[in-house]
């Protein structure tokens, strides 16, 4: 087995980070899940996680950043320290654009979702109503469509257009009302007369943040409740992407479904479905979208389940690689015939120097001011001006309620605490720390686990290697099974599972099985007593797999000149029939592009450290980047 230790290699990071909060994976059910790939249970799943990313400087001081990542987490604090391979490692520049990481969701049944088609099949077009014979086009002249459409965009330097209606009936009325909602999306009209003649005026209802209503339209028995559609978003997270949407159709964002949350710094595709929303109206969106477009339109009977993805497939960039043909072949034969270490990755325990697998012992320990102190204490590090002064005030007064006066943003983890110890007092913490919502709650205890989990794989590793042994754990069924020695003999190492620990799992039965109550008897915790007094914190735990070995891997080395331009022919380039990238022979950089497919709840990231072999903490991505830059 590889050491932990690779040889240094500079890997040049160029993005920002978002919030731990933010990249919360999936949630731990009650009952013991097993973690392999199917399903992912509980909250959302973000599979295709931020990787590597950092806080630009905008200090005057060049090295600012730099010195107060020395306060973060390293790959060596949350127990990531063996490689699969003993191939050298090799620098290269992840992400530099977004358009460097590709995310297609793999479906149900096991399809990769591709955005492939804009058009509104004729089974779906809304039934026209009897006196409805007139073609919606025709109702409005092409300088009105104009005006409309500048209106729609805020170009217009009115407030509203003004539409005559000639033919003063109630039934043409209503066609054009129905005309102007239906082809430009945003727009509200009314009835007007002036001067003995009728008018339909069109105007945003509330501004620039007014949107368009929802109306009754007629909903065939016949079609299915829900619109499922493809979203082909770029730079935008699934939930920013979903409250665009809901605020255009001007529908509450739950009235979406998905099956797993992707990532803002990427391209991802993915499927989505809406409830009683026409595909029509959605396809009009796409006029006044901006990194978001919607397609593959269809009507189904149900929606989108969490976790009910099979994974996804990611095609990856990695530029200016130093590593020659042979290292990067080594490399990625290694990652396509036996795989990585199914490592909880960085993004799971926070950035700053307080990570999130601490506030979940303490959650664990039932220690609640230990809690409220961890969150809300004073800390070196990365973090944005107003909440350095929100933890000044509260470790000088112990005032939630002046605290909170420091936040211009209540709905962060520290503002929702402060708001709940000010409304149930300091004696009350376990209420107040249940106005945090359940899934941000529950990141902190998964994330003990996680690092519990990470910790023993290495020790796993470590002692026995990629071979099963007598001890080891499988899964039949959902149920874990301890191996004979003779069994041993003949189960692959993708087989093996360790436990995440929980009150309804079993641990191996050899000595690392024994590592878990050593681990957890250091940190105050009692394994055969992990129920805990607030039943949403009790840990029924669940099993994963130790090796994944990714599918559809393929790989190839390409020369580029300019640093600016894509190398990777998206989806929506495909459709505006855009030419796809060329390469030439030789280049002043080379790039590796490689592709591949995992199942829910494992990170790219650890596939991608186990080819470059680097840490991918953002502190050890900092110092590698201060020497190599200087």
């Amino acid at each position: 087995m590889a050491e932990s230790e690779p040889k240094p290699v500079p890997v040049q990071i160029r993005e920002k980070r978002g919030c731990p909060e933010d990249e919360e994976e999936d949630a731990l059910s009650k009952r013991p899940r097993v973690e392999s790939d199917h399903g992912n249970g509980g909250t959302a799943p973000r599979d295709d996680e931020e990787e590597l990313e950092v806080e630009e400087n905008n200090g005057e001081d060049g090295e600012t950043f730099a010195d107060m990542m020395k306060h973060g987490l390293t790959e060596l604090d949350v127990g990531i320290l063996k490689y699969v391979s003993d191939h050298e490692g090799f620098s290269g520049i992840l992400k530099e654009r977004y358009s460097d990481f590709v995310v297609n969701e793999i479906s149900k049944q096991g399809k990769i979702v591709h955005l492939d088609d804009l058009s509104i099949p004729a089974e779906v077009q809304e039934v026209p109503e009897p006196q409805e014979e007139v073609q919606e086009s025709d109702l409005l002249t092409e300088e009105q469509k104009k005006q409309l459409g500048e209106l729609q965009l805020f170009k217009n330097k009115e407030d509203n257009v003004s539409i005559e209606v000639v033919d003063d009936s109630k039934e043409k009325r209503t066609l054009v009302h129905k005309a102007i909602k239906t082809q430009f999306p945003g727009l509200e009209t009314k009835t007007e007369d002036k001067e003995g003649r009728k008018f339909i005026v069109a105007y945003h209802t509330a501004g620039k943040k007014a949107l368009a209503a929802p109306r009754k339209h007629f909903w065939p028995k016949n079609r299915g409740s829900f619109c499922h559609f493809v979203l082909y978003k770029e730079n935008k997270d699934t939930m920013d992407a979903i409250n665009v949407l809901s605020k255009f159709l001007r529908v509450r964002p739950n009235m979406f479904s998905y099956m797993g949350t992707k990532d803002k710094r990427a391209i991802t595709v993915q499927e989505i479905a809406v409830l009683k929303i026409t595909a029509e109206r959605l396809s009009h969106l796409n006029k006044c979208l901006i990194n978001l477009k919607l397609g593959n339109f269809c009507y189904k009977n149900h929606p989108l389940k969490l976790g009910e993805l099979q994974g996804n497939h990611f095609t990856v960039v990695i530029r200016n690689i130093s590593g020659t043909d042979a290292q990067v072949h080594q490399a990625m034969t290694s990652l396509k015939q036996t795989g990585f270490i199914n490592y909880y990755g960085m993004q799971r325990f926070g950035t700053t120097a307080v990570s999130t697998q601490q506030v979940g012992r303490a959650i664990l320990k039932n220690d609640w001011n230990a809690v409220v102190d961890l969150i809300l204490k004073p800390r070196p590090g990365a973090e944005k001006e107003f909440l350095v002064r929100c933890r000044e005030e509260w470790a000088k007064t112990q005032d939630p309620e002046a605290a909170l006066k420091k936040l211009p943003n209540k709905r962060c983890v520290e503002g929702q605490l402060l708001r709940g110890l000010s409304m149930y007092g300091t004696k009350n913490i376990v209420t107040a720390f249940g106005l945090i919502p359940r899934n941000n709650r529950l990141m902190y205890i998964h994330s003990y686990q996680s690092v519990v989990w990470n910790t023993m794989v290495s020790r796993r590793i470590e002692a026995f290697g990629l071979k099963a042994v007598e001890g080891d754990l499988v899964l039949k069924g959902t149920t874990a099974h301890v191996l004979s020695a003779e069994e041993a003999e003949n189960c692959p190492i993708h087989d093996i599972v360790m436990p995440l620990p929980g009150f309804d799992v079993i641990y191996p039965s050899h000595h690392v099985g024994k590592g878990y109550r050593e681990m957890l008897s250091a940190d105050g915790l009692d394994i055969d007593n992990m129920r805990h007094k607030v039943r949403d914190y009790s840990l029924a735990g669940a099993y994963r797999r130790i090796i994944i070995r990714p599918s559809d891997v393929n790989w190839e080395v390409i020369q580029y000149d300019d640093p600016r331009i894509s190398l990777v022919h998206t989806d929506f380039e495909k459709l505006e029939n855009k030419p796809g990238p060329v390469f030439n022979k030789e280049g002043k950089y080379q790039a590796l592009r490689m592709e591949f497919s995992l199942p829910p709840s494992t990170y790219a990231t650890m596939a991608i450290r186990e080819v470059l072999k680097l840490d991918t903490s953002i502190k050890k991505q900092t110092q590698l980047n201060t020497t190599w830059f200087n």
